[in-house]
């Protein structure tokens, strides 16, 4: 873009910006005539896609900002009105980010100037009660404002529709999927100038204390009646807004009171004891582990900030101190909880998680579905009664919640730490058991995160045009190019490698700037004292496939 046409359109987009603070950022910019700058924010449009919108906080039609989020909220108010839902309710949630309430407080305005219903939650909470009230009020869509656990500098916004497949009497409750994430985004490019889009400072509905309470009561249907509640408890909302309502679930429920690690106890947007508030990140759970040394508690429990995610962390006594569960070991741990308890449904995972799953739904006579990453996707799955991503993600009550929820998932662990206390055994006994049931299923990913994206469609392209034939020493038996799509999966931008023992998938994050690739290595066990060399030899081939993988794709 030539100079004198970017400070034109920047100066249009400052015209109408209704934002004091990006206002003010954005003429500085004109004026030092920034054109570098510029350029970066008006380099074209933030994209509308099935994760809604996700970015940095700042002036411009590339950032997250009360402008881009008003031509959002009109776009899907068209498409609700399009879609025959006119005078539908609207539900919006948010979280406790920087401009998450104004954003929140805009589409409830420009909601209620298009003649749809708009509804409030009474305060940041988290992003599942929104998914619950979605359902429970009957809404035709509900927003999110959240950029879960991004850097401090992002905010974001998710749409979920509230009919679809699977259907129930109050409504899908599910986040959008193709062709509505196109639908939505050609109706947000049809907005024209902000003054056109009706935004009425009132007439919308602030819900009260009841639709939590209501989440509330129903957090209780995840657990076995008379079930053990003695697991003892380190929790970190890792700055987030899951401190309260977690805290209520688990008094409601009977559990010992959490201990809540004081740094991270309270919402804050700037995260000052992390670098990124995502339990998976390196360092992330530092303050947890040390305040379980002092507490000395049965687990450790975290949410991420909009609290839909749940770690877990076990005290590991052959290296005598804290370690976090993978996302994986979770999600068979929570499978196992629940086929012991006689459940009955489709166990469902993405195609990134481990394949463990399909074993011990197979094991126990129980359907089983794979689908493309994201709960957009596995929250669709018919008959569904659990749902798990590698990523922290659980879905353990999908009539409650047709999304990942770490409220509800947090219990569950706990009840069945609890079982496995009064039995003398912890989670790590499990999972052992489920490896010689099943064998070791381990797993580990190679994510790189880059400031250059193009860095990742070469990486994507060399993986295309040399596709490996071998990696840690296997014969890769089946590659798919999954843009293709299979007999069971929709397109999707991703590559999967299956090897004998072994399965490498590698795709673009949908939220962040990251190549992931997802590696798994399947050890059978023979005699259970053959466990140790199992995973010992598991880790060996992980190790190996990060390595050629790496190479091959020339990350």
């Amino acid at each position: 873009m030539q100079d004198d046409a970017l400070i034109t359109r920047a100066r249009a987009w400052l015209a109408e910006d209704p934002d004091p603070e990006t206002r003010e950022e954005l003429a500085k910019l004109i004026e030092s005539e920034a054109h570098e700058e510029l350029a970066a924010r008006f380099s074209g449009t933030l994209q509308f896609g099935t994760a809604g919108l996700r970015g940095e906080l700042g002036a411009g039609p590339m950032r997250m900002n009360r402008s881009v989020v008003i031509r959002a909220a009109a776009g899907l108010a068209a498409y609700l009105r399009a879609q025959g839902k006119a005078g539908g309710l609207v539900v919006i949630g948010y979280d406790a980010r920087y401009k998450s309430a104004d954003f929140a407080r805009d589409t409830a305005a420009v909601m209620t100037g298009a003649g749809l219903r708009a509804a409030l939650l009474p305060r940041p909470l988290p992003t599942p009660v929104l998914a619950f009230a979605i359902r429970h009020l009957g809404a035709v869509a509900g927003v999110e404002v959240t950029a879960s656990h991004n850097p401090p500098r992002d905010n974001g916004y998710k749409v979920y529709l509230g009919w679809g497949s699977p259907r129930t009497e109050s409504g899908g409750g599910t986040q959008i999927v193709p062709p509505a994430d196109a639908d939505i985004a050609a109706e947000i490019d049809a907005v024209a100038a902000l003054a056109d889009v009706p935004r009425p400072s009132e007439g919308w509905e602030t819900l009260g204390e009841e639709v939590l309470e209501a989440y509330l009561a129903r957090t209780d249907a995840v657990l076995a009646q008379g079930s053990p509640r003695t697991a003892r408890t380190v929790y970190t909302p890792m700055h987030g807004v899951g401190k309260e309502t977690l805290l209520a679930a688990f008094a409601r429920a009977g559990f010992p009171e959490p201990v809540v690690v004081p740094e991270q106890a309270e919402p804050d947007p700037d995260f000052p004891t992390v670098a990124f508030p995502n339990p998976e990140e390196p360092g992330a759970m530092d303050l947890s582990f040390a305040t379980a040394r002092a507490a000395e508690p049965d687990l450790i429990i975290a949410n991420d900030p909009d609290a839909d995610r749940c770690a877990v962390a076990v005290h590991d006594s052959s290296a005598g101190d804290w370690r976090m569960l993978r996302g994986d070991e979770v999600g068979a741990l929570l499978a196992a909880h629940l086929v012991k308890r006689g459940v009955t449904g489709t166990f469902a995972e993405s195609i990134v998680s481990s394949s463990l799953l399909a074993r011990i739904a197979s094991g126990a006579g129980l359907a089983y579905e794979e689908t493309l990453t994201g709960f957009k996707w596995i929250a669709r799955v018919d008959g569904l009664r659990y749902g798990y991503e590698e990523a922290l993600g659980y879905c353990v009550d999908p009539e409650g919640v047709r999304d990942k929820d770490g409220i509800t998932a947090a219990l569950l662990v706990a009840e069945l730490a609890s079982e496995l206390k009064e039995q003398g055994r912890t989670l790590l006994d499990l999972l052992d058991d489920l490896a010689v049931e099943h064998g070791v299923h381990a797993t580990d990913q190679l994510s790189v995160r880059v400031e250059d994206l193009s860095l990742i469609a070469d990486a994507m392209r060399r993986l295309r045009e040399q596709p490996p034939v071998s990696l840690a020493g296997l014969p890769v038996t089946l590659a798919e190019d999954l843009t293709q799509g299979t007999s069971s999966l929709p397109p999707t931008d991703g590559l999967r490698y299956t090897l004998d023992g072994a399965r490498v998938i590698v795709r673009p994050s949908g939220t962040e700037p990251k190549l992931k690739c997802y590696l798994e290595a399947v050890v059978p066990v023979a005699p259970s004292d053959a466990l140790p060399a199992a995973r010992a030899k598991a880790a060996e081939l992980l190790a190996a496939l990060k390595r050629d993988l790496a190479a091959a794709a020339g990350i």
